[in-house]
């Protein structure tokens, strides 16, 4: 990237009257310098099987290229035409619901062959006719991809096929999973079962990281298509987006991230988040600091919120602080979805830049000094890098087991809620992390990692994890780690299995608490954030120092966190659910000894401080304030400028944070 984007969705078809040359004009008065288009629009772009209408995007592309905005173009594909369902109604995905019914988008099966030809062929047309047009930057695959959970007899077949890849034979394949169980055992592939039915988590695991595995072969597939047409000037993307609780929230479940990017030129993302008073922003630096994590490289931010619904309206100077905090993150691009307020059907009031009455209003005119310090400020803020030494080590297969596993068997807590108590905790010490995966090749480039309910791995894994400590890294594990292998079969090893001798600790009993705390506050919490929830193992320490114990009548001497040195490192084990005030406390302890622990980790949230390194090789320093009251920090790096203002800084300085607010400091 040369610059900083900063963009739109922009859906001329969907405009209830031509205004095409007013929104340009708006456009660039509010420093939009790209637009996404023709995602969402196969049926006007394909209006009948084999009739192509492209004139919407022509047009489009010529009046953007005349007014010096770039476009990246989506292939349409991820919303099917009526057509194509009623002449083959087998396109839509058969779900444990049953058939599926046309209206919604995401209801197709992405494997169907009478669906993948008309998709490769409106891909085709599309991209053919558009790749060499000037304005066109880049083209985004698809749109939020996921396998929709199709389940069908074709899918089910092509998982059969994928077993008998990974399997030698059945007979492994009964025994690994355990199918002997219920009288559930296959003895012959051609009797291969649904597994839409099936109570064994092994097997259903197993179909979960099948249906992965087809999104990440569904969007190879696209790129491969696109790369026959863009030029060696133009990216090809993907906007991922992230589990879903009413806004962004943790590891997608139904795509494999690191997998799946590995086909795009760069990582496109979607973040939406809580505003108002709700507004904390650690979930766009969640999902920015996965996206900067699948390629160890700047992403793009392609679709993020303005107004959007009625709990969302940003206060003065959130639009800007979110802006910021995206590229705090290393993205190069920030988009929002979208420009205009859409005036019929399901997305309403999921409003735009613009109300639905297209006229300019505090959103937009605060957009506008975005746009304009976005376009001032590019040489320093562009192509950010980052160099964290704390990670996270997040695992699908884990988040899919603990599905199946859940805690108590029916606690609502899951694999994304412990992922970020631990990540917003981390977040709020001002403690910058990238993510990992159990195929990253080696931890070494960390001083600490933090390995969350690692439920189902394999021995190779467990054992790499052994070796980082071993060799002088500081590991965080929380409880059920280690439990099963990748088949989700349970070790019949003590627990937590292979990385017991390195933690210095085995259990082989775990409880729900009830009225449990830790004996004697040992972090120093208020009473009520000493509490212990919903798991709890009973750990005896063999090497392990212990942190803290339960307080109970009955429990009381095991156990509850422990510390051990192995090796040149120190692996730390918490075997229960604790408060994030607990885990605060701790991560402040083990960062310190990690040696990840500085001068900005003196600051806490609601001041988030982050860095990187410009193109210039000088270092950049965000400082937000997510807050409704002003704060203050006393600088303590080198001198610089700030670069909004224009104002010298040096070592010792207070600055000033005003509610909401950014600071953005370059060092000399």
């Amino acid at each position: 990237m040369k610059k900083l984007l900063y963009g739109v969705a922009y859906y001329d078809e969907y405009m209830p009257y031509d205004r095409l040359d007013q929104d340009i004009q708006m456009m660039k008065d509010a420093g939009i310098n790209v637009v996404r288009i023709a995602e969402s629009t196969w049926s006007t772009h394909e209006p009948q099987n084999g009739v192509f209408d492209l004139t919407s995007v022509d047009r489009v592309l010529d009046a953007m290229h005349k007014a010096g905005i770039a476009v990246i173009v989506g292939t349409p594909t991820y919303a099917v035409p009526t057509w194509l369902v009623k002449e083959h109604p087998d396109v839509l995905a058969t779900t444990p619901q049953g058939p599926g019914k046309y209206g919604a988008r995401q209801i197709m099966d992405i494997t169907n062959p009478i669906y993948l030809f008309h998709a490769e062929r409106i891909i085709r047309k599309l991209i053919g006719r558009v790749s060499q047009h000037p304005a066109v930057i880049g083209f985004q695959t698809d749109n939020e991809t996921k396998h929709y959970n199709t389940c069908g007899p074709n899918v089910q077949l092509q998982f059969v096929k994928y077993l008998r890849k990974q399997f030698a034979s059945l007979e492994e394949l009964n025994r690994k999973f355990g199918l002997d169980y219920w009288s559930n055992r296959i003895n012959s592939w051609e009797d291969f079962p649904s597994v839409v039915g099936t109570i064994n988590g092994s097997l259903g695991a197993a179909f979960s990281q099948f249906q992965r595995k087809l999104v990440t072969d569904f969007l190879a597939w696209q790129v491969a298509l696109v790369n026959e047409y863009k030029r060696a000037d133009q990216f090809v993307t993907q906007n991922f987006d992230f589990e879903w609780r009413g806004h962004s929230f943790g590891i997608q479940p139904d795509v494999d991230h690191f997998a799946a990017s590995q086909a795009f030129d760069v990582t496109g993302v979607d973040i939406y988040h809580p505003s108002q008073d709700d507004l904390t922003g650690i979930e766009i630096s969640f999902g920015g600091d996965v996206a900067r994590s699948t390629k160890q490289s700047n992403y793009l931010v392609l679709e993020t919120e303005t107004q959007a619904f009625t709990h969302w309206v940003p206060y003065p100077g959130q639009l800007r602080l979110q802006a910021f905090s995206h590229l705090a993150s290393g993205a190069n691009m920030v988009a929002y979805w979208h420009w205009h307020s859409i005036h019929n059907s399901f997305e309403t009031y999921w409003k735009g830049l613009l109300s639905h009455d297209f006229e300019p209003n505090p959103v937009y005119e605060e957009a506008q000094t975005i746009g304009k310090d976005f376009a001032r400020l590019s040489p320093q803020l562009v192509n950010l890098k980052k160099k964290n030494k704390t990670a996270i080590l997040v695992s699908n297969e884990a988040l899919t087991s603990i599905n199946w596993f859940k805690f108590n068997m029916n606690s609502p807590l899951s694999y994304n809620d412990v992922v970020r108590r631990l990540y917003d905790e981390l977040y709020k010490l001002n403690i910058g992390t990238d993510f990992v995966h159990p195929g990253t090749e080696s931890f070494d480039d960390y001083d600490l990692l933090i390995v969350p309910v690692l439920y189902s791995a394999p021995n190779e894994l467990l054992e790499k994890l052994n070796r980082y400590v071993e060799n002088g890294g500081h590991v965080v594990y929380t409880f059920r780690s280690g439990f099963t292998d990748e088949h989700v079969q349970v070790r019949t090893s003590r627990q937590p299995g292979v990385i017991s001798e390195v933690c210095g600790i085995h259990y082989s009993m775990f409880v729900e608490p009830k009225n449990v705390t830790l004996r004697d506050n040992p972090f120093g919490v208020a009473a009520e954030d000493n509490q212990v929830e919903t798991w709890m193992e009973l750990i005896t320490p063999t090497t392990a120092d212990v942190l803290a114990y339960y307080d109970h009548p009955h429990w009381g001497k095991y156990a509850a966190i422990t510390q051990n040195r192995y090796g040149q490192g120190t692996a730390t084990y918490i075997g229960c659910i604790v408060s994030p005030a607990v885990i605060r406390e701790l991560f402040r302890s083990v960062a310190q000894k990690a040696g990840v622990w500085g001068v900005d980790q003196e600051t806490s949230f609601p001041i988030i401080i982050k860095s990187g390194t410009n193109d210039q090789e000088r270092t950049i320093r965000y400082y937000f304030n997510y807050s409704e009251q002003a704060g203050s920090v006393v600088y303590p790096h080198g001198d610089g400028k700030e670069l909004i203002g224009e104002q010298t800084v040096t070592r010792g300085q207070t600055l000033q944070l005003e509610p909401w607010s950014v600071i953005i400091i370059e060092e000399a």
